[in-house]
């Protein structure tokens, strides 16, 4: 896991990116189209908008379709999911997402393909979208933290890591699984915050964090270029909480009975990204400004 291997730039190297229509897929497209990179975007809808040199149109489960993506491909970006529980039916989230993670790695891994860059979740750890009334073992939240799966999607996230290091296993193909938070653009963050100031209670599950989209680009810039080796799981997020409260104020509040492995300053957010920040270097760079106000005391509760 700890060997070190030779970094390497994108200029000029063809990448696969899955998914590439979507929320995160586009807007990493035109950040690697932009460093120079040669991107395939592989999509199941059509469209005219990405900045890619290359598009197939296909789908992540079909081996012919993925075979065609592969062609010429020296890295993997794999972001082709259903996003959520109620994106389908259980057995169409859940079969969508592990075969299309199985099906781009193994036949990249068996191309001889050498770097991975896939989309888990926060969500593997299984609490957020939990339907029972729980929290998460403890905070910060890391890549160690007990799970408690009750759901198919995050079920399939956590699945998908496991496929992570299979690949790495088998193949020697070397990937990094990233646990995304809610990530979106910076409107749609704000507006996300504006609701958690209302109901701050609404984050608690997922320690009330949050990634732009590009910072998302960034940190898989990061993945596909870093020296490293292995199959790593990284939780990465913003710096600061989505809401103006102070952290230990939050977690007084809504999370009281639950350990703190260490204390929390201003609106630090509650999750520990020092694997992150280790093994690729990852800080985000575009964070929501926000005042810090006192946590109200007629908040609603979860």
């Amino acid at each position: 896991m700890t060997e070190q291997k030779k970094q390497w730039g994108l200029a000029d190297r063809r990448v696969l990116v899955t998914g590439a229509a979507g929320r995160i897929g586009s807007v990493v497209t035109r950040h690697l189209s932009e460093l120079g990179a040669l991107v395939t975007a592989l999509t199941i809808v059509e469209d005219d908008g990405l900045k890619a040199d290359r598009i197939v149109i296909g789908d992540t489960r079909s081996e012919a379709d993925v075979a065609m993506a592969l062609e010429d491909v020296d890295a993997v970006v794999h972001l082709a999911a259903l996003p959520h529980p109620g994106a389908g039916t259980p057995y169409e989230v859940y079969s969508t997402n592990v075969v299309s993670t199985f099906n781009v790695l193994a036949q990249a891994g068996a191309l001889g393909i050498k770097r991975a860059v896939v989309a888990s979740s926060i969500n593997a750890f299984g609490v957020p979208f939990n339907p029972d009334d729980i929290r998460p073992a403890y905070y910060p939240l890391d890549e160690k933290i007990p799970a408690d799966v009750a759901d198919w999607y995050s079920l399939s996230k956590q699945n998908d890591e496991n496929t992570c290091r299979m690949a790495w296993r088998r193949w020697g193909i070397d990937v990094v699984a990233f646990r995304f938070p809610h990530v979106n653009s910076p409107e749609a963050l704000q507006r996300q915050s504006d609701w958690l100031k209302e109901d701050p209670a609404g984050g608690v599950r997922e320690a009330w964090a949050y990634l732009d989209t590009r910072d998302a680009a960034y940190a898989i810039e990061l993945g596909l270029t870093a020296s490293l080796s292995g199959a790593h799981t990284l939780f990465v997020a913003a710096g600061t909480t989505s809401t103006p409260y102070e952290t230990e104020a939050l977690l007084d509040a809504f999370a009281p009975g639950v350990p703190r492995l260490r204390r929390f300053a201003g609106r630090e957010v509650p999750i520990d990204l020092t694997a992150a920040r280790t093994v690729l270097g990852f800080q985000a760079r575009h964070e929501l400004e926000l005042p810090t106000l006192p946590l109200p005391t007629d908040t609603p509760e979860t």
